[in-house]
């Protein structure tokens, strides 16, 4: 497989993401849309281990990943499903942007693997600028305020649990990892559609239909396959691009394809956000590159 064929894949999916959680949950409702998606994916990860003949990891490590990660997955995603209704899918993608800044504190306070930096904490208040000008400043509805809070919750657990996962998940398989993880959030998500709903929708859209397949096979399975082939062939750097470049995609996506808009405020807090997360990513790069080429000049003098 080619690797700029993969690494466009990802960004595309990702991309895409938003926009088709949003449509998926159209007179589907959240809860049953997503259950679905996690059923289709959780069907094909079962016939990829099958297929490979691979067993699923049962010892307690293992089965401590599973638990840990299912049950924080389903958190996540119950949450974007539900707050994604209620703001535009480039918004629900721009937060979602803010997961690797989020990881970056995390796995600095809990596995030091990253010195917050003063550039990576300029970066932090940047994007908490960004944000306070979205919530704070802008005028979003009520039901839009909450809605961007269940998604930045998600952002946050979805942060969370990859720091914890990569600490968990030293000798399981990816593969596995995700099956595991599946078998346990899909329980979780029957139980809460039950209690909640408990009634197969009528009359859903075609679109919803096309969307949840769309999401079980291609955003679930498929990004899995292209974003693990893809990041063992280039650099970690080049694959953090992706998180930068899909919100701007999914807001082109959301205006073409839904008629999404977005006020003046809005627009400004999330090019604070953009702003503080290459800041954080990349700005100790440069500045590292700077003094290089500042003492290689001042040594040739």
């Amino acid at each position: 497989m080619s690797v700029p064929l993969a690494y466009f894949g990802v960004l595309l999916i990702w991309s895409t993401t938003p926009l088709t959680v949003k449509w998926s949950a159209e007179g589907a409702g959240p809860l049953f849309s997503v259950l679905i998606r996690a059923a289709i994916a959780c069907a094909l990860c079962v016939v990829w281990l099958a297929a490979m003949r691979q067993r699923l990891p049962m010892h307690r490590a293992a089965l401590r990943t599973y638990a840990f990660g299912g049950s924080s997955g389903f958190l996540a995603m119950v949450c974007v499903y539900w707050g994604s209704r209620f703001i535009p899918s480039g918004l629900t993608s721009m937060l979602y942007g803010l997961s690797p800044l989020f990881t970056g504190v995390f796995a600095a306070l809990w596995l030091r693997e990253r010195e917050l930096t003063p550039l990576k904490t300029l970066g932090i208040v940047f994007a908490l600028c960004g944000l306070w000008m979205i919530f704070g400043v802008s005028n979003l509805t009520s039901l839009a305020v909450l809605g961007s809070v269940m998604v930045l919750v998600s952002v946050l657990i979805h942060s969370l649990n990859g720091v914890v996962l990569k600490h968990l998940t030293r000798d399981i398989p990816a593969i596995a990892t995700t099956t595991g993880t599946l078998l346990v959030a899909l329980p979780l998500y029957a139980i809460s559609w039950w209690l909640v709903d408990g009634q197969v929708p009528q009359n859903v859209p075609a679109r919803a239909w096309w969307a949840i397949l769309y999401l079980g096979v291609i955003g679930s399975v498929v990004a899995f396959v292209l974003y693990f082939y893809a990041l063992k062939r280039v650099t970690a750097t080049r694959m953090s691009l992706v998180t930068l470049i899909t919100p701007v995609v999914a807001l082109l996506l959301g205006h073409s394809f839904n008629g999404e808009r977005l006020e003046t405020l809005v627009w400004i807090g999330m090019a604070l956000i953009m702003g503080g997360l290459l800041m954080f990513e990349y700005g100790p790069v440069v500045r590292h590159r700077a003094s290089m080429l500042w003492t290689t000049r001042k040594m040739g003098e």
